[in-house]
């Protein structure tokens, strides 16, 4: 079973990602690999979702004995550690001559977009920091960007995070409420229109002023554009951070 570490205190299926390790000598098919394991686990999880993907699911796909998948990745938590870091992929190159927000701001959208090619990522467990060959290309891209600022290297990283945590919550809040609208079977425009008329009964202006107001201005009537959120959100984010992007200069 591939649990042995060597010198980086990684699985050995972690190691092998980066290329530090050779496939097994024995045991498993010569046409066994780790990206075939991985690749049939992805596309598990794309056409029936996370919850179908197991160990002996990926086996029967491939054609393979569970145990001998075991050999190549030890455990279920590695393999979904490796099925994310397949589905985000290799960021795309950024372009230097842009200044930090520009550059931030395309990779942030990359990395909405990287996530909506595969919406069951952002229910793969947060289980430690980067540590898989494309999420440390993610996270040298993201501050790269940052290289020209005076944000000392501690506050690169918060940033970071805090700019990949809003992309991350507002792709699963996106595509949860999509998924609850298939399962209606009503479309976006008719489920908000319901949710409006549903306030309207339940509230009063004496009691919820507040949204009574948004309800009388007609804003919880309608969905709105399906990039609005994503854009306000991360407008007013780098907008703090330009404040102390600046305080540093």
């Amino acid at each position: 079973m591939a649990t042995e570490e060597s010198g980086t205190g990684l699985p050995t299926s972690i190691e092998a990602a980066w290329g530090l390790r050779e496939r097994p000598g024995k045991g498993p098919r010569p046409g066994l690999t780790l990206g075939r394991i991985v690749d049939a686990a992805v596309a598990i999880a794309s056409a029936d979702g996370l919850g179908a993907v197991s160990m002996s699911r990926v086996a029967a796909e491939l054609g393979v004995s569970t145990m001998s998948l075991y050999r190549y990745v030890s455990a279920k938590d590695e393999l979904l550690t490796l099925m994310e870091d397949a589905a985000y992929g290799a960021p795309p190159p950024g372009d230097p001559a842009k200044d930090w927000r520009a550059g931030f701001t395309d990779w942030a959208w990359s990395l909405r977009t990287a996530l909506g090619r595969h919406p069951w990522v952002v229910n793969v467990p947060i289980s430690g920091p980067p540590s898989t060959p494309n999420s440390v290309a993610w996270m040298e891209r993201g501050l790269a960007c940052l290289r020209h600022t005076h944000l000392s290297e501690n506050e690169k990283i918060s940033v970071l995070m805090l700019v990949s945590g809003f992309v991350r919550n507002e792709a699963r809040l996106t595509f949860d409420i999509l998924a609850a609208s298939r399962r209606s079977g009503d479309s976006l425009e008719t489920s908000m229109a319901a949710w409006a008329r549903l306030l309207g009964k339940l509230t009063d202006a004496e009691r919820f002023p507040a949204v009574t107001a948004a309800l009388q201005a007609g804003e919880l009537d309608t969905p709105g554009g399906p990039d609005d959120e994503f854009v306000f959100g991360l407008e007013r984010i780098l907008d703090g951070v330009e404040a102390l992007v600046s305080a540093r200069s």
